[in-house]
């Protein structure tokens, strides 16, 4: 979710939005650090913190920040006060959930007086790709943010400087074959942190419409499309022909810098394209790379969108397995700095 598009958006149309941030959880919680909703003057969200009583209780006081007893008369027209608090919510004595965990929100009243420094922050978020802000925080009032260059931090006290981590983590995953089960396997990415490379040689197979986060590429020689792939990028392979799809997978098998390479197939067709790779001068270390058949193999069903569903929980654990090795918490706030450092 690009949340500064949505911000931009509920200031040219209200004047002014509140960012619901969780900055740090413990336990079972809704969601992790880094989740974030924007509530808008009108009592409408876009994103989610986890739903259920903590949303509430946190949209009922994002709505309190709006409202007249926090709101100011400029020009004639009421404004609310830019705002800066954090709030600790304990899931079980404070909201009666079963979760039992600890929730910490941040609540940041924006308003259109910090509409300079919008278009560098969309800018970032259009580029893809994680980036952090720093905001100055005095006696509960923000400063206007600024990108940084390094480190993020959750400065505690009513005096200090809030680092923050935006953008999201997005996997560019090389969709070869644009037949019935690609098209499904798009559908089933359309919400997830992926960008897909479409890449099929018939324009017919490709729909008019399709997900913003896709880029459909219509090539004669599709597997020459990996020799520039992103390292690390995952390469999944469904075309219409068997010849095609082995001319791809030695490719992807041969740069051996992909995250993931799977071949949709049954094992009979693993084994013979084994056969055939070896023949290549594919060595066996390389072929234990490939994934096939695809999927996690937890649906008997041979329905496209099932197979898809299948598939994309695969891919989701993949993506996380790797997550994992670069960072134990890429959303976590870590504390760089605990003390105020006003005057600095």
């Amino acid at each position: 979710m690009r949340i500064w598009g949505i911000i931009s958006s509920a200031l040219e149309r209200d004047g002014a939005c509140v960012l619901v941030s969780v900055t740090q959880g413990a336990g079972s919680t809704p969601r992790d650090a880094g989740a974030r909703m924007v509530v808008r003057q009108d009592g409408s969200l876009a994103g989610t913190i986890g739903g259920g009583h903590l949303e509430f209780q946190a949209h009922r006081l994002a709505m309190d920040l709006l409202g007249a007893d926090n709101a100011s008369t400029e020009h004639g027209s009421t404004v609310p006060a830019r705002r800066y608090l954090t709030r600790r919510f304990s899931l079980g004595p404070d909201l009666g959930q079963c979760c039992g965990g600890r929730a910490d929100l941040s609540f940041e009243v924006i308003t259109q007086d910090a509409s300079d420094t919008l278009s560098e922050l969309r800018r970032a978020e259009e580029a893809g790709g994680r980036f952090v802000t720093r905001m100055s925080v005095l006696d509960g009032v923000p400063g206007l943010r600024q990108i940084a260059s390094v480190g993020f931090s959750d400065v505690s006290g009513q005096t200090g400087w809030i680092e923050e981590v935006f953008g999201e983590s997005r996997q560019k995953l090389y969709l070869f074959g644009a037949g019935h089960v690609g098209r499904a396997v798009v559908l089933s990415l359309a919400a997830l942190p992926f960008d897909v490379i479409w890449i099929d040689s018939r324009r017919e197979s490709f729909p008019t419409h399709m997900p913003a986060q896709v880029t459909p590429i219509l090539s004669a020689e599709p597997a020459s499309e990996l020799a520039h792939a992103v390292p690390g990028s995952f390469v999944l392979v469904m075309t219409h022909n068997h010849g095609l799809d082995e001319e791809i997978v030695a490719a992807a098998l041969a740069r051996n810098c992909f995250g993931y390479v799977g071949l949709i197939g049954s094992q009979t067709k693993r084994k013979r394209f084994e056969t055939r790779l070896k023949a290549r001068g594919l060595t066996p270390a390389a072929l234990d790379e490939l994934v096939c058949p695809v999927g996690c193999g937890r649906l008997r069903s041979k329905l496209p969108a099932a197979i898809a569903a299948d598939i994309a929980l695969q891919l989701l654990e993949k993506q996380e397995m790797l997550e994992s090795r670069l960072s134990s918490a890429p959303y976590q706030h870590q504390a760089l700095a605990k003390t105020a450092i006003s005057g600095r």
